[in-house]
Order: structure tokens, then C-alpha cells, then sequence
């Protein structure tokens, strides 16, 4: 194909990874301004076994090809994402940035020569290329970038940020890719291995009660986090709360702290600076309280109040019995 984009499929113990679905939606969304096909690659053991899946709305074709190796292998990815890349001359390249891409996609970039950046929280089209955000700075600022000159542009993106593309028939055609792979395996798979839980798990939680600035004094935090609990929510915070050492860095919520994706998110006494936001703004239900009606939190927010947060937690504990 000339032109076009090429999203690189992830899949983990046998089943497509939800950020997939995410890069395929965040192709949809620019796909009439990149132009050319919007084709989805897999690469697995048993390709056969997900393309369905994969077939989503606004997916013109699913690439197969079969991996040598039962578990990920970096060099195999890498081998035949440059297969791809030179057979297909996409203009734009979606990956995650997971570590399993980051094993193979700098390499695969440095070693084309294309365009590359990592944790992308927005992409858009403009003049002929794509411009993109992303952290910056320990993620105290967000970055523009733009890739002038370059053919191809390789992008990892943020898991849980872009919405995922909507299912599709699953007819969208298949066609195995002939890659030699046989050789490329240089690592031997062992297994997986879950972290051990340290008692918080903000990026699963179904409903966060999430504090900020608003919470002035540390001695506050301990009743929001039992009004958490009570509500069955867990706590959450922003930036300055987790710098100040009232809570520990497993709670943030932001572009350098975890990025979340609950049923529902509730901002207290949260401003909305556009980090915190590049963390949380896809969460299905967003309901702000703050005392700023010019607060940006409530730009992204379903749902607000402007009022003291302290009030709204003396009301909810009188609810609560």
C-alpha cells in the first residue's frame, strides 16, 4: 500500500490487549486526513485467532503474521515491523507504549530512519504529518512535536488516553504475511510474572474519589480517604498532594503519575491542569467540585458543582449515615 496508517496490535497470554482497540480508535479519528487505508498488523503465534477481533469499524485490512515463539520477543517484533514498514511504505506507525514496544520500537525507528515519539497523549494531522503531545520534563509540561521531512512516523501512545474504535462486522479481509522470523529470536521466554500488590491499584479501580490543592491541610486526607472507603471508591490525588509526601506516588493521578480510566471520577478541590487531565479524561463518568466556576477540570467534567469541597464531604457523610 502507498500512504496509509499501520497500527502494530498487541496481545499478551493469548488475548488482544485492550490498548489496541485504543490505537485503532485514535487511527479512526485522523484517518480521512492521513489518507490511504488504515491497516491493522498482528503479530502472534495463532494471527487467525484474533483477526475478528481486530476487524474493527474503519479497518480496511488485518495483516497476519506468525510469530516462531509462543511468548513476546522483542527482535521478532522488531524484524517483522520492519518487514511491514518496508513492504506496506505506511506514512504513520501506532504502537503502544507498553514495555513490550518499547523493547522493539526505538530500535525499528533509529534503524529506518523514521519519525518517533513515546507516550503520546494526542495526535492530529496538520500540513502533511502528524503533530503530537506528549510529557515532557518529568511530565511538569506537555511537548509539541512535529516530524518534518520524514516519510514515516513511528508513535507509541499513552494506554487508556485515546478511545477505543467501535466493533466492526469482523469481515475486513486478512492477509497473511510472509515474514523470516525463524532466526530472529536471540532471548528465551520463561513465563510471566505478576507484581506483587502494595495495597493500592488506582489504574483497575472502578470509582476514585480523587483530592487536589482544595485539600489544604494533611491532617484532611485521612477523612477523605474513609469517605472513599465508605463510598466504596478508592483515594486518589493529584500532583501537589503526592510532592507534599500527604500521600504516596501509587495514588497519582496525571501524565507522570498513572493514567486511569474508572466508571467514575470524582475531582475534588482538583483544578484540572492539563497534566492531571492527560491522566484521567477518559473516564466514563467525571463529576468536579470546586470553587472556581473557571477551574479547568469542569471542561472535561460531565457533571460539576461549584462549592467547597469540605461542604460537599460533611453532605456526603450525613447521606452515608
Amino acid at each position: 500500500m502507498m500512504g496509509g496508517t499501520l497500527v502494530v496490535a498487541e496481545t499478551r497470554q493469548g488475548a488482544v490487549r485492550d490498548i489496541s482497540f485504543e490505537l485503532i480508535g485514535a487511527a479512526g479519528q485522523i484517518k480521512q486526513q492521513v489518507g490511504g487505508p488504515l491497516v491493522v498488523a498482528i503479530i502472534d503465534p495463532d494471527p487467525a485467532a484474533h483477526a475478528a477481533a481486530l476487524a474493527c469499524d474503519g479497518v480496511d485490512e488485518v495483516l497476519a503474521v506468525t510469530s516462531p515463539t509462543a511468548g513476546f520477543e522483542a527482535h521478532i517484533a522488531q524484524r517483522a515491523l520492519e518487514a511491514l514498514i518496508a513492504s506496506e511504505r505506511p506514512r504513520l506507525v501506532l504502537a503502544a507504549h507498553s514495555i513490550d514496544a518499547l523493547g522493539f520500537a526505538p530500535a525499528t525507528a533509529a534503524a529506518a530512519g523514521l519519525g518517533f515519539a513515546t507516550d503520546v497523549i494526542e495526535v492530529s494531522w496538520e500540513d502533511g504529518g502528524p503533530v503530537v503531545r506528549r510529557g515532557a520534563y518529568g511530565g511538569k509540561l506537555v511537548a509539541e512535536c512535529d516530524f518534518p521531512a520524514k516519510q514515516c512516523t513511528l508513535l507509541l501512545l499513552r494506554p487508556a488516553t485515546f478511545a477505543p474504535a467501535g466493533p466492526g462486522a469482523g469481515d475486513a479481509p486478512v492477509r497473511d504475511v510472509d515474514v523470516a522470523l525463524d532466526d530472529a529470536a536471540q532471548t528465551t521466554h520463561l513465563g510471566y510474572q505478576e507484581p506483587q500488590a502494595d495495597g493500592v491499584d488506582i489504574a483497575t479501580a472502578d470509582v476514585l474519589l480523587s483530592i487536589g490543592r482544595g485539600v489544604e491541610d494533611q491532617d484532611d486526607v485521612e477523612r477523605f480517604g474513609s469517605l472513599a472507603e465508605r463510598m466504596g471508591a478508592t483515594l486518589s490525588a493529584s500532583r501537589p498532594l503526592v510532592d507534599a509526601g500527604w500521600l504516596p506516588a501509587a495514588r497519582q493521578v496525571g501524565q507522570s503519575g498513572q493514567t486511569v480510566k474508572p466508571r467514575v471520577y470524582l475531582a475534588l478541590g482538583i483544578s484540572g491542569a492539563v497534566q492531571h487531565l492527560a491522566g484521567m479524561r477518559t473516564a466514563e463518568t467525571i463529576v468536579a467540585v470546586n470553587t472556581d466556576p473557571e477551574a479547568p477540570i469542569f471542561g472535561v467534567a460531565h457533571y460539576g458543582a461549584v462549592m467547597d469541597l469540605f461542604e460537599l464531604a460533611d453532605e456526603l457523610e450525613r447521606a452515608l449515615g
